[in-house]
């Protein structure tokens, strides 16, 4: 079933290409062998930037007084929403919420908080390795400050301390990084890139110690799979990708016997996308078939669009599991976007695509 829905993920990606080419002027060739061919012009792509990484939460005031007082994130927006849109769009009835925005830097995230009605917690079972996995890796100029901060706040850990990856590793040696806890249990990482690797932009010096989002993490299947969806049929590109294990990385995950295929996508503008393949061990459990938007496991990625209807059919043609029934109009919520959809990838982590006003 998985190898019949990444083939029409590909062919689906044929179909990407003549969607966008009113967008270029003229169509190029989306797929060879398997492989999105490089576009010229970015616009080709149907994912122009990832705009936010968003969760659930249960208390909105705590949350944010985590997010702000430990991370120093700054509040954007506070708004609270209702109604039919807002219902289809999430495709949970009867639903009221209240959202925030909060950055970092350049980067989005976003709280929410489901007033009616109230989802599930995370399970207390949860492993890295669990295909809900998802985490937001914020960038820090300098780790140890950081760390003693987190203890401060008596943040709970989900590593055993912070790790310097093996310099064995070419891809992610000297990367120094840290999982941890929100007060509702999501994952989180601290990571400090040395010189010469990550984004230029978190070499600057900025005389600040959180610096904003470089990437949401997710725990997937098959990279095959993934690649079909994120590169050859949203257009993201690889950025990078590398194989870890080692003692480092197994206190990293809290994962014993952890060896990692790890994928990096781009789109071309926002944070990342990082693909997270268990290759030891492969015992990581299927994401909950039943669960919804205003489950506190739920986060979703909000990738924009230049025209959702177009990235609407694309996804349908390739089989994709839809949250919201189609693309749902958002004139009357005060949610910064036109139109939007809610739709699973093929690990079932959700993301919103949402065309801007």
């Amino acid at each position: 079933m998985r190898t019949s829905l990444a083939r029409r993920l590909r062919r689906a990606a044929l179909l990407v290409a003549l969607l966008a080419a009113p967008l270029v002027g003229q169509a190029q060739p989306a797929a060879v062998a398997g492989r999105a061919a490089p576009a010229a012009d970015p616009r080709a792509a149907v994912v122009q930037a990832v705009a936010a990484v968003g969760m659930t939460v249960s208390d909105m005031d705590r949350a944010v007084a985590f997010y702000t007082g430990v991370l120093t994130f700054a509040k954007v927006s506070d708004v609270e929403v209702a109604g039919d849109a807002f219902e289809r769009l999430q495709g949970v009835f009867a639903a009221r919420a209240r959202v925030v925005r909060l950055r970092l830097g350049d980067e989005t995230l976003e709280l929410t908080e489901y007033l009616a009605p109230r989802g599930r917690p995370i399970p207390d079972d949860s492993r890295s390795q669990d295909r809900w996995f998802q985490h937001a890796a914020i960038v820090v100029s300098d780790m140890d400050s950081a760390y003693v901060r987190l203890r401060r706040h008596r943040v709970e850990h989900a590593s055993s301390g912070p790790q310097r990856l093996p310099d064995w590793n070419p891809n992610a040696g000297g990367i120094r990084a840290f999982y941890f806890k929100d007060p509702d249990h999501h994952t989180l990482e601290l990571i400090q890139f040395p010189a010469g690797k990550g984004d230029a932009k978190w070499q600057r010096a900025s005389g600040t110690l959180f610096l904003g989002i470089d990437h949401t993490a997710i725990a997937v299947r098959a990279t095959e799979a993934s690649l079909a969806f994120y590169r050859d049929l949203l257009g993201m590109r690889v950025a990078g990708a590398s194989e870890n294990w080692g003692t480092e990385q197994e206190h990293l995950n809290a994962v014993f016997g952890a060896r990692l295929r790890i994928t990096a996508l781009r789109a071309a503008r926002g944070p990342g996308i990082e693909l997270l393949e268990y290759l030891t061990p492969r015992d990581g459990r299927p994401y909950p078939a039943d669960a919804r938007a205003n489950d506190l496991l739920h986060w979703q990625t909000t990738l924009v669009a230049s025209d959702a209807a177009s990235a609407g059919r694309a996804l349908r043609a390739a089989g994709a599991t839809f949250v919201s029934p189609d693309v749902v109009p958002l004139t009357d919520l005060p949610l910064g976007a036109a139109r939007a959809f809610l739709v699973r990838d093929p690990d079932g982590h959700a993301l919103q695509l949402v065309e801007r006003r």
